[in-house]
């Protein structure tokens, strides 16, 4: 564990000597006087939560990538809709998808009563994300603060900034590359998908009816499509029962690269999985984070910080909110 944390350390200080445009004001330890505590309260109520569903790792996680692609890493995610304005957390691909958002609650609530003022929203979020890691991969990576929240939360503004599970790897790439990621990022941090689960309705379509050719998607393998068949019926007109599976059959709570292997054995869940085994430009990818664990973790902490410093606001730009879930009073 400490040889890990030596290398994530190496690998993030070099990486921050060259911080882009954006995260420049960002900056490891940002509350080291103001609130010195900070990072230590947020780990811990993300340890209890984790400790007592594991699923929750996942949410948050999930939460934090949301979060960044829509209008930046600035806490939108986690605003309440208002009347005539539904937020963010109320389109389909956040609602009822994304779980967590009262570990957020809590770790804030306990810093105001530590530091009133002090951490923002999308700093616990951050924070929250990269301990997630730490309690379902073991591994521990310095993450930035400084990121301050948001004012503005509309649900109409994920259609085009978040990636739906039917994309494939072209398609990826694009939605990536328009938030300032590389290939390699996109294919790493699709690695999270080792943890969580998703509803059948994101990949009945492989199941049922796939094509005029194939009523099942030939990608898949056939043991795997036969116990999804278990899981989730043929969906009906009006129905709305969506069970839920495991993204990662095999390690469904560590964070791991299990996720590369099973994309080589035709076992990814939703096509935006399987699609980076099928594309010659990300399938090199996958097959090299299959081989080596300790360097997948080191490129997933950067790619993780990078992710992190998406459109924030810092200096004067937003505001520290002391709820999560409503702005301000000005």
């Amino acid at each position: 564990m400490e040889t890990i944390r030596v290398c994530l350390a190496l690998v993030l200080s070099l990486y921050l000597l060259v911080p882009s445009a954006s995260a420049s004001s960002l900056k490891v330890g940002f509350y080291k006087r103001t609130c010195p505590d900070a990072e230590t309260i947020v780990r811990n109520v993300v340890g209890r939560a984790v400790g007592n569903n594991r699923g929750i790792a996942a949410g948050v996680i999930r939460m934090h990538f949301h979060d960044c692609f829509v209008r930046g890493c600035d806490g939108s995610v986690l605003l309440d809709s208002t009347p005539g304005k539904p937020a963010e957390r109320q389109h389909p691909a956040n609602n009822p998808s994304l779980r967590g958002f009262e570990v957020i609650d809590e770790a804030k609530a306990v810093l105001e009563s530590h530091c009133p003022n002090t951490v923002s929203c999308a700093d616990v979020l951050a924070f929250a994300a990269r301990d997630a890691a730490y309690f379902t991969g073991g591994f521990f990576y310095e993450l930035p603060g400084g990121r301050r929240d948001g004012r503005v939360s509309l649900e109409s503004e994920i259609q085009g900034n978040l990636p739906p599970p039917s994309f494939n790897a072209e398609q990826l790439k694009e939605n990536f590359a328009r938030k300032g990621l590389s290939v390699d990022e996109m294919v790493t941090l699709s690695g999270a998908h080792s943890i969580g689960v998703s509803h059948c309705s994101s990949f009945n379509s492989r199941l049922y009816g796939f094509n005029s050719t194939h009523q099942q998607d030939p990608s898949m393998d056939p043991d795997l499509a036969a116990f999804l068949k278990s899981r989730c019926p043929r969906p009906r007109t009006n129905d709305r029962d969506d069970p839920t599976v495991p993204l990662d059959l095999g390690t469904p709570h560590h964070l791991d690269i299990q996720y590369y292997r099973n994309l080589k054995k035709g076992r990814g869940l939703l096509t935006s999985d399987q699609t980076l085994w099928s594309s010659s430009r990300t399938a090199k990818l996958v097959a090299a984070n299959t081989k080596n664990p300790h360097r997948w973790q080191e490129k997933y902490a950067a790619a993780m910080v990078h992710m992190g410093s998406i459109d924030v606001l810092t200096g004067r730009k937003g505001e520290i909110r002391r709820r999560c879930r409503v702005v301000n009073r000005h």
